[in-house]
């Protein structure tokens, strides 16, 4: 398997520095979230869900609430980014900064704390967490955004969060948030997500993740 062709935050190699063609997969996933938002999704996924159907779900307990980070203008990050230094990545806007608070209005108002807030370490997703929760997250390498031109960092951070969810899955009464990406939530979910919303999630008896419900905060 070849090295890595690509510079760090270049998961598609859609950026400048990136000379090597983009991964088929990703560069779909990519274009069609930019041109077409949910329409990825089957027409079922994609019905509304009121959001005190959503509060139900997570009185009940038993799953996960996993948010795509608040809106952060631009298209992944820009060459010479590093985990660690927000200055070299691509951050949320004031735009986002104000909805991930909305995020955490709806949770307070909703009287709903969450057992665990776990974030990917990238300062957009971070930001988020904290803004929302107001609490310094769990920094969780498995929620991160895939990148190199393999697929073997991605697929072991994937199984790690599998178990996670299915260990949430049987615990009542208690609910995780994770902050996220898109292309995480497409693979472990098989769903894309806009910037700032919510997939309510549950591992099936089958093994299969499922989307149970919506929570979309506006920009």
């Amino acid at each position: 398997m070849p090295s890595n062709p690509w510079p760090d935050g270049c998961a598609t190699g859609r950026c400048a520095a990136c000379a090597t063609p983009a991964l088929p997969r990703r560069a779909l996933l990519a274009g069609a979230a930019a041109g077409a938002g949910l329409a990825l999704l089957p027409r079922q996924a994609r019905a509304a869900i009121e959001a005190p159907e959503v509060a139900a779900l997570l009185r009940q307990g038993g799953v996960v609430i996993a948010f795509r980070h608040a809106l952060a203008p631009g298209t992944f990050d820009p060459p010479g980014f590093r985990l660690g230094d927000c200055s070299t990545q691509r951050n949320l806007s004031e735009e986002g900064r104000a909805q991930a608070r909305r995020i955490g209005e709806w949770f307070r108002q909703q009287g709903l704390a969450p057992a665990r807030v776990a974030s990917s370490p990238w300062c957009r997703c971070l930001d988020t967490a904290r803004l929302a929760f107001g609490q310094a997250p769990e920094n969780w390498a498995a929620l991160g955004s895939p990148r190199g031109y393999t697929e073997t960092t991605g697929a072991a951070h994937l199984e790690v969060l599998r178990k996670s969810l299915t260990a949430a899955s049987a615990r009542p009464a208690r609910f995780e948030v994770w902050v996220t990406h898109m292309f995480v939530l497409a693979d472990l979910a098989g769903a894309n997500a806009a910037s700032g919303e919510g997939l309510v999630l549950r591992m099936g008896s089958q093994g299969n993740v499922e989307t149970l419900a919506r929570l979309a905060i506006p920009a």
